[in-house]
């Protein structure tokens, strides 16, 4: 395999693997808090109710585990599409798992909370994810919402992280996470007196979802607290507290106003004449190290601050055949999808960030990893990629194009699924207390 395939050791310890999640289905049980509020139902109540669901999470595990042994999937309705090839870590798993999924993951979304901070979001532009799952959830279309809380194997604070920064940050300058830390603290300590699901779990199946870069800092202050917390982050960045086994890492996508993103013919592989391109603003350490080395310095390392106005963005994305992904700000950039879109395949330049459906995903089939230190060595790393090498991992971009389209409805396998599929392998790594 060419120089720089591999992803680096430190990202790499970081990645979930399909296979490490069903070791861990040995389950660690969570202790009922201490703050835990008058619980409205009686103990033998309680009880029932969370071995119901235990039960059927354990017949979902074995499915899973079965799946695997036998490499072959069970279910009762046709199945439209079938995971198959080296991009997945164990397409039999995954099948199994979705097919689980489908059946019996339902979240109750809490109707606490007034927009638009509450049950809203941006569903458009570079934080739209956030915004798409959160009208998804609180749709009441949904086949994952659950009719009644006691249904329900994991709990959605609706917060929209990106609308508290928007109408409460003034003034805008302020980057103090105070008052965002104290508005989703707030909503916690209201649901968890009004209902006695956190404190069942201490909030290991309650889960939030964000795109904007100040999420993480939800939990600082008090860490201990949200332990168990699933946040569901585009900016997931383990040198900045992002945790690959309890946490989500969510695809960024800049959707265009009324529009979903979906993928577009760019040309065919052979007729891709340009190496690698990018363009983009100097955003953070990275693109500055990018731009030292090879902005408009070589041609078929298309590194550019702006465009001329005479040539699209995207046509020439689809003329390129690998696509430069640096980190702007945060470790997230939404060139990832775009390339994907494009069919482009991606070049990831970016330390400590947990690529999204990682669990599922094998990126090391369809994209290539630089690290920061390797970056003057661009050219040599890309040209050392054989066209029988290439063309292999350009049909593999194409055949993951369906995990990151947002449809809506949502269809199976495409990126809503996908990230709810993130969080219910695990909820299906932890037991509640009986």
């Amino acid at each position: 395999m060419a120089a720089g395939h591999s992803f680096s050791s430190t990202t790499l310890s970081f990645l979930l693997c399909f296979t490490f999640l069903l070791l861990l289905l040995q389950i660690n049980h969570f202790p009922v808090s201490a703050f835990s509020s008058p619980n409205p139902f009686t103990s033998s109540d309680k009880q029932s109710k969370v071995e119901r669901v235990e039960r059927g999470l354990a017949r979902a595990r074995e499915a899973i585990k079965k799946a695997v042994r036998t490499r072959r999937y069970q279910s009762d309705k046709v199945q439209i599409f079938i995971p198959r090839g080296s991009v997945y870590r164990n397409p039999f798993a995954f099948h199994q798992s979705h097919i689980e999924m489908q059946k019996r993951f339902r979240v109750w979304t809490y109707r606490e909370g007034e927009p638009p901070l509450f049950h809203d979001g941006p569903i458009n532009n570079i934080y739209s994810t956030e915004g798409q799952l959160i009208d998804e959830l609180g749709s009441g279309t949904s086949r994952f919402q659950a009719s009644h809380p006691d249904d329900a194997l994991a709990f959605f604070l609706p917060v929209s992280v990106t609308n508290i920064v928007r109408f409460v940050n003034r003034p805008a300058s302020t980057f103090n996470r105070h008052f965002l830390q104290s508005i989703v603290g707030d909503y916690i300590n209201v649901i968890s007196h009004k209902y006695s699901h956190w404190n069942t779990s201490s909030g290991a199946d309650h889960f939030l979802v964000s795109c904007h870069d100040w999420a993480p800092d939800v939990s600082k202050a008090s860490p201990n607290f949200y332990k168990d917390f699933i946040r569901v982050l585009c900016n997931a960045n383990t040198s900045e507290g992002f945790r690959p086994k309890i946490d989500v890492s969510l695809p960024e996508i800049n959707t265009l106003f009324g529009t979903l993103g979906s993928p577009y013919p760019g040309e065919t592989p052979s007729k891709r004449s340009i190496l690698a391109f990018f363009a983009g603003g100097e955003h953070g350490y990275v693109r500055k190290l990018l731009f030292e080395h090879w902005k408009d310095k070589d041609h078929d390392i298309q590194v550019h601050m702006y465009l001329p106005k005479n040539r699209n963005y995207f046509t020439v994305m689809g003329q390129t055949k690998f696509c430069l992904c640096p980190s702007g700000y945060e470790v997230a950039s939404p060139r990832i999808v775009e390339s994907i879109y494009a069919g482009c395949v991606p070049v990831i330049i970016s330390d400590n960030y947990v690529l999204p459906f990682s669990d599922v995903l094998d990126w090391s089939t369809f994209s290539v990893n630089v690290p920061l230190a390797r970056i003057p060595a661009l050219k040599q790393i890309l040209e050392a990629i054989s066209m029988e090498e290439y063309l292999m991992m350009q049909k593999r971009v194409v055949q993951v194009q369906r995990h990151f389209v947002i449809n809506r409805p949502t269809k199976p396998f495409d990126l809503m699924h996908m990230v709810l599929h993130s969080i219910w392998l695990r909820r299906l790594n932890i037991r509640l207390p009986l």
